[in-house]
């Protein structure tokens, strides 16, 4: 449980070999690297510079890959559930080398990219003949050629859609300009119509048809008859279309193969994030210099990559003062699974105590008593060891909910919750009596009929948890040598709260009393202390002012600790609910013939439900306890997390071959 020692460092490379060293780094996946920005030797050093130029070419080539990847996968099959959960391809060092280092993915590039073109064209003229198809079909009985209609020399033809309702308003409004109208055909609930008046009456006829919300229509572009023009239009759409099934074929023939362009997007991403780093470092007129971080435990593995390369020098640096050193935490396998907690929160900082081991436990625990069904830690147990063998990346949460499965087995059956009452009631029903047996020996409490029990170990539980966040707040501060800040911020709280608490326990009869008021005179001394020395900076009127506030707060430890009586109400409404379930389940039945069946089926279903509600609660509440509760008695979080420059596989996982 430790966060890992951290080294800066400075390596300068000759631009000769700058793009080899880092392409060993990035394979290495040990250091961080800073952009001229943030890298203190271009402070240092304002003669430095950086290149100006973008990898344009190896962006666009990337670019190129990742759509053209996008539009095979739309021909792909659609992928099956197991393949859902492990969507990237397994592939040997040498099937990478091969996609990567021959032109057959390259060649396959350029044709599904030319193919993807194609495709996209056709659809735009299907779209566009689509449109004039249904611009023409209105006028499908107007039975001359629309180019003859520019021929008229003393009169007008208006096209138009105007709305049923008004159509016959038409005569009325030009009967002053000598107009003859006709109605061709109908869309939707509007009337094609035309219009003819002489020239020099055709802008008025206009004025006259638009307050009636005629709609001009212009077919000027067309030449033939309507009907010809829409025969044709359809048969360029049925052309169109099987075109277009005929390279949506070949897409799908082609997606089949689309693993050599998935290898060759993964290998151009990568080489884009190696030049684009290359370019943001600071560098000279002739060598490149790559600043950063590096665990202290990897140095030996640099030192042995670096001394390949003959242009290049590397030199452990100090960091500046006040330079935030990035964070990453390393754990023993045991409590790696509940790394993913501490992440949820945010990083320590690099002086603070990992977290993740004084979690682990209660976390564990918490969502045991929260779940507490045999049934429920059963199902949740089966879940996560068959994702754990499909799913892949990074597996931590899963094995984090089998930790939390197994312990929901026990105290499960420490509270008697096997699927609710279910299977106590099945034995009893049945006669079966080492079931019976089983679970009455195994069972400490029954948590709907005895429910003080819970909240004595859901209270015992948080203020044990919180007592110990003190002592790993008061530890750490003066592992950091901040000796008052532990004694006066930590130590008299612990001291203050666990006085007063058994002063409280004396007062209840569950201590002497003779401690209890020499723990009422002793809480005196913390108390002084806070009320003197929490606020160390400023006037004593304002440090007095905010000692008495921090005294007031003294209750707030008391809500905290109460906080933790979700643990016993979460427990009681799992089981209320497993218990709903099967008294469901038995009505069901009781109906003839197929209640069964029925039965069996929302059982069946119904506890996969309710343990799938029941856990997502348990991991929120469990959480919250974890962040609002605990954490702030000796975290203040907010480090930046260790991100050393390494490859990142999106479409492939390379598997590592024995040598």
């Amino acid at each position: 449980m430790s966060i890992a020692l951290m080294q800066k460092i400075l390596i300068a490379s000759y631009h000769t070999e700058a793009a080899d060293v880092l392409e060993a780094l990035q394979n290495s996946g040990m250091v961080q690297i800073h952009d001229a920005q943030r890298a203190n030797v271009s402070k240092d050093w304002p003669e430095l510079h950086t290149e100006v130029e973008k990898p344009k070419q190896v962006e666009e080539l990337s670019t190129k890959i990742d759509s053209t990847v996008q539009f095979l996968n739309q021909y792909a099959p659609k992928p099956t559930f197991t393949q859902m959960l492990a969507p990237r391809a397994v592939i040997s060092e040498k099937e990478y080398a091969s996609a990567v280092n021959t032109d057959k993915a390259m060649q396959m590039l350029e044709v599904c990219s030319k193919l993807s073109n194609q495709l996209h064209k056709l659809r735009d003229q299907q779209e566009h003949s689509q449109g004039q198809l249904s611009m023409l079909l209105p006028w499908e009985k107007l039975g001359i050629d629309l180019a003859d209609l520019e021929k008229l020399e003393k009169s007008s033809a208006i096209l138009g859609l105007i709305p049923e309702k008004n159509f016959v308003l038409i005569p009325e409004k030009i009967k002053d300009f000598k107009a003859a109208i006709e109605k061709i055909g109908t869309k939707d609930r509007l009337i094609a119509c035309i219009v003819v008046a002489l020239k020099e009456h055709s802008a008025e006829v206009y004025k006259a048809l638009r307050s009636i919300e005629f709609e001009a229509v212009n077919l000027s572009q067309f030449k033939g008859t309507p009907a010809e023009l829409i025969t044709n239009t359809r048969k360029q759409i049925d052309d169109t279309r099987l075109q277009i099934v005929s390279l949506e074929k070949q897409a799908r023939q082609l997606s089949e193969n689309r693993l050599q362009l998935q290898i060759l997007a993964d290998h151009y991403r990568n080489l884009l994030g190696r030049e684009q780093t290359r370019l943001a470092v600071p560098e000279s007129e002739k060598t490149v210099i790559l600043e950063g971080w590096i665990k202290k435990h990897d140095l030996k593995k640099l030192r042995s990559i670096l001394e390949k390369f003959e242009g290049t020098s590397f030199n452990l640096i100090n960091p500046a003062q006040d330079e935030e050193v990035p964070v990453q935490i390393e754990n023993s396998l045991a409590a790696k699974p509940f790394e993913v907690i501490t992440k949820l929160y945010g990083m320590p900082m690099y002086v603070e105590v990992d977290p993740t081991w004084f979690l682990a436990p209660f976390f564990a625990i918490f969502f045991a008593l929260c779940l507490a069904d045999v049934g429920c830690g059963l199902i949740l147990i089966a879940a996560s060891v068959y994702l754990i063998k499909k799913l892949q990346g990074d597996k931590r949460f899963l094995y984090l909910l089998l930790v939390c499965g197994i312990l929901s087995i026990g105290t499960g059956a420490m509270t008697g919750g096997w699927f609710g009452s279910g299977l106590r009631d099945l034995g009893v029903a049945y006669n079966i009596k080492w079931i019976v047996t089983l679970i009455d020996r195994t069972m400490w409490f029954d948590p709907l009929s005895d429910p003080m029990k819970f909240f004595a170990i859901a209270v015992a539980l948080g203020y044990f948890q919180i007592m110990l966040g003190l002592l790993v707040g008061f530890f750490d501060l003066a592992r950091r040598k901040e000796y008052i800040a532990a004694v006066c911020d930590k130590l008299v709280w612990f001291l203050l709260v666990n006085s007063l608490a058994l002063f409280g326990a004396a007062k209840m009869g569950f201590a002497p009393a003779i401690l209890g008021s020499i723990a009422i005179k002793f809480a005196i001394l913390p108390a002084a202390v806070i009320l003197l020395f929490s606020q160390r900076e400023g006037g004593w009127g304002g440090r007095i002012g905010m000692g008495t506030y921090q005294l007031f707060s003294t209750v707030f430890y008391l809500g905290d600790i109460l906080s933790y009586l979700r643990l016993m109400a979460l427990g009681i409404s799992s089981a209320g609910v497993a218990m709903a379930i099967n008294v469901i389940g038995k009505t069901l039945s009781e109906i003839p013939y197929v209640g069964m069946v029925l039965a069996i089926i929302l059982l069946v279903l119904g506890h996969i439900f309710a343990t799938a509600s029941s856990a997502l609660g348990a991991f929120v509440h469990t959480m919250r306890l974890q962040f609002v509760e605990y954490f702030p008695k000796f975290l203040v979080g907010g480090g930046k997390e260790f991100a050393p420059l390494s490859k990142q596989y999106k479409y492939v996982y390379i598997k590592k071959e024995k040598i």
